[in-house]
């Protein structure tokens, strides 16, 4: 509707009075626009199939719903900043400032479950008693239900985390790459204690679950494990390192290098189970080789229980004299 413009008046001069339109609306116009409706039949009769060939090209999809052309090499730029971009930030929607990161075997469960495997390849060997295989498969079995323990640890340690509250009600966050085992573990125990812990998975060529136990909203999947590993280390303010293989040694050792480079600034690194890791890495061995500075054996340090893992860590920051929440 029309409304009229009010007279006004400069000085002695008066403007004539006139009408503007109303704004138009976006959604409420009178008349279509011409392509709103497609190309008719009787005008045609070829037209509907030609338009519906032309639809279903992959051509006419909008680029940022066109999985298969964002999944190109050409493009590869656009995923590694959508991979970085997405967490960073929900992360930052969500207040997540400071975590905790915790490594650890996807293979070393719940001791029930791994007494479970053990009974069952017992019973399996009755049957079969000359098997090697079935009886390095047992090896194996009671070696992970010797270690099951450290997931007792883990979810202790989580749980601890989840019921700590800092200063002006600031709150640390357990981090795990989200999978079974020592993951597990850690979320669950966040979870036991109604807090929230993060979980950051990657896509496999075979697909894995992440565990139940991470708080829905703070669970992300990666494409690139660069930008994973780039997420673990953005907010910690430690790293604690159950037994594990190549992935524990993986996240281990970027974040050993990052520190002893100068890259980030140091935190605590823990290494839980010293029995396990005085085997499994020989720093001693490094520095006599003379390939790491003596020095750098002081990048990390053993613990056994989740209590002293989280009291170790609060000592740390009283020697470093920095604040542990940021």
């Amino acid at each position: 509707m029309k409304k009229p413009r009010q007279t006004s008046r400069t000085g002695a001069s008066v403007k004539q009075a006139k009408t503007i339109p109303s704004p138009a609306h976006l959604s409420k116009r009178q008349e279509p626009l011409p392509a709103q409706t497609p190309k008719p039949g009787h005008d045609d009769p070829n037209a509907p199939a030609l338009l519906r060939e032309i639809l279903n090209s992959p051509t006419y999809r909008q680029a940022d719903e066109d999985v298969d052309f964002l999944d190109r090499d050409d493009t590869r730029g656009l995923r590694l900043q959508l991979d970085y971009l997405k967490p960073q930030l929900l992360l930052e929607e969500h207040g997540i400032a400071n975590t905790i990161v915790v490594f650890g075997s996807t293979r070393i469960c719940e001791p029930c479950a791994a007494r479970r495997r053990v009974d069952e390849l017992k019973e399996v060997l009755k049957s079969d008693r000359d098997n090697t295989t079935l009886k390095e498969r047992l090896a194996v079995a009671e070696r992970l239900l010797a270690k099951s323990p450290y997931y007792d640890v883990a979810r202790e340690f989580g749980q601890l985390v989840g019921a700590a509250e800092g200063p002006h009600g600031k709150r640390t966050v357990v981090v795990t790459g989200g999978g079974p085992g020592i993951m597990e573990g850690t979320n669950r125990g966040a979870h036991d204690k109604s807090a929230r812990s993060v979980g950051l998975n990657i896509t496999l060529p075979l697909e894995q679950f992440p565990n139940p136990y991470i708080t829905p909203d703070l669970c992300f999947r990666f494409h690139y494990f660069a930008l994973r590993k780039l997420h673990f280390m953005l907010r910690a303010r430690a790293l604690v390192a159950f037994p594990g293989g190549f992935g524990t040694f993986d996240e281990l050792f970027q974040a050993l290098t990052l520190i002893q480079t100068r890259k980030i600034a140091p935190m605590p690194v823990i290494l839980v189970g010293e029995a396990y890791w005085r085997k499994a890495f020989d720093a001693s061995f490094l520095i006599a080789e003379g390939t790491i500075a003596p020095e750098d054996r002081d990048l990390f340090w053993f613990a056994e229980t989740a209590q002293e893992i989280w009291d170790d860590i609060h000592y740390w920051y009283e020697l470093a004299g920095r604040p542990f929440l940021r």
